[in-house]
């Protein structure tokens, strides 16, 4: 509440606690929420959906809405599980939202399909179908400003730096320990690459849902003794996780948990030994000697890029209820500049985006943060992904899951 109340405190508005009327209003814009407040990752879940809730406040108490018109919306418990998920979207399309966060990469899959056919933007900021990068293939679904195998390669080249040069990466010895579902799969491919072409051996091992049992993973890793780990978690996975390595003596500060492990509830729980861990961040970074909760921060910059992507399409359609059609557009010409940031309250709090036809996920860079045991403090600049690795791998991949689709490929030049 802390966290909450500073942020919306800077941002210059009232923390309120009730919740919105449920039913969108002709005059109103209608956003669902699928949440997950209760089951094994509503500690993760929690903060996020806190973040929407605190922003959409937000703006509703101090600006009457975006451009003067009001945001509605009603949350769905999903519980992180994809049946449920895909039902919140069915009982909620019919209330004409303008899109759907899935904050869940099983739930963007089973999305993907409905988008076009629904004309619902599916906005999987950072999660998701990292091949939907590719807008001509994907024009219905967004993950700016990084998808999954930006991070992983980001990682990556963090790691090479702390060794002295990719270069020295060979040799070394990295795993990935992963959930054992859709999300947690996403990067290893990009992964595998890298590991063959900086000639790093690399340990892929997964631990099932929903990661309360470890003692034979960490077993592996003290028999593996890897150089590092990059680690790809959710809610109590990565709890246990973090307490495992630190009763196998890992070094902590070569344990990097991706933007899902590397909240408070994650390192908190471990006490001392959870110092000197280290997670990646691609959203709101705050200031550094002040970061606040990562997830719920992270609520906060989806939300807001959610709203400068309505704004964007207003711009052009006008200050009213808008179709789905129209924040799509608003969407895929989002170009959200430091000014913009700075007029919106967020300077030094995430970085500029800009989306285009060709490029949905906009290739933002990766910020490493470490937990001193009482706050995270960022110790990296800015890391660029590996866009010669990542990029082709987005547009061949792009091609595979549309043909599954049985997509057609748009011709951007025309869109302009």
């Amino acid at each position: 509440m802390r966290v909450r109340t500073m942020w919306i405190a800077a941002l210059a508005a009232l923390v309120l606690t009730a919740p919105m009327p449920a039913a969108a209003q002709p005059k109103e814009l209608f956003i669902p929420l699928l949440v997950y407040r209760t089951g094994p990752y509503a500690p993760s879940g929690i903060p996020i959906a806190d973040g929407f809730v605190d922003y959409f406040m937000l703006l509703n108490e101090r600006d009457g809405g975006i451009n003067g018109v009001k945001v509605v919306w009603e949350e769905c418990e999903t519980q992180y599980d994809n049946k449920q998920g895909v039902e919140c979207y069915e009982r909620l399309k019919g209330k004409g939202p303008l899109l759907v966060n899935p904050y869940s990469t099983a739930i963007t899959y089973s999305l993907i399909p409905k988008a076009p056919v629904d004309k619902i933007v599916v906005f999987s900021m950072g999660y998701g179908m990292s091949a939907a990068s590719d807008g001509r293939w994907f024009p219905w679904v967004f993950n700016f400003p990084t998808n999954y195998w930006s991070q992983a390669s980001a990682v990556i080249r963090y790691i090479g730096a702390q060794e002295g040069g990719l270069e020295k990466l060979k040799g070394k010895k990295i795993a990935h320990i992963f959930h054992n579902s859709a999300y947690g799969k996403e990067a290893n491919p990009t992964l595998d690459e890298l590991a063959k072409k900086h000639q790093f051996e690399l340990s892929l091992l997964a631990v099932d849902h929903p990661g309360q049992e470890q003692k034979a993973t960490w077993l592996q890793v003290r028999r593996l003794n890897p150089d590092w780990i990059f680690m790809s978690g959710w809610g109590v996975m990565n709890q246990v996780a973090i307490k495992e390595a630190a009763s196998v003596g890992f070094k902590m500060d070569h344990l990097i948990g991706n933007w899902w492990s590397a909240n408070d509830s994650d390192v908190v729980p471990a006490g001392e030994g959870a110092k000197g861990y280290k997670g990646a961040k691609g959203k709101g970074s705050a200031k550094k000697e002040d970061l606040g909760a990562p997830l719920y921060n992270r609520g906060l910059v989806n939300a807001m890029l959610t709203a400068e992507a309505i704004r964007t399409a207003m711009a052009k359609y006008g200050n009213k209820p808008l179709t789905g059609e129209q924040v799509r557009w608003g969407f895929e010409n989002l170009n959200l500049t430091e000014q913009r940031l700075e007029q919106v309250g967020m300077k030094n709090f995430t970085h500029p985006v800009k989306v285009t036809c060709e490029d949905h996920e906009g290739n933002g860079p990766v910020l490493i943060q470490q937990w001193d045991g009482k706050k995270w403090n960022v110790v990296s600049d800015w890391i660029p992904p590996m866009r010669d690795v990542v990029r082709p791998k987005i547009e061949a991949a792009a091609v595979e899951e549309a043909k599954k689709l049985g997509y057609t490929m748009r011709d951007c030049a025309k869109e302009k």
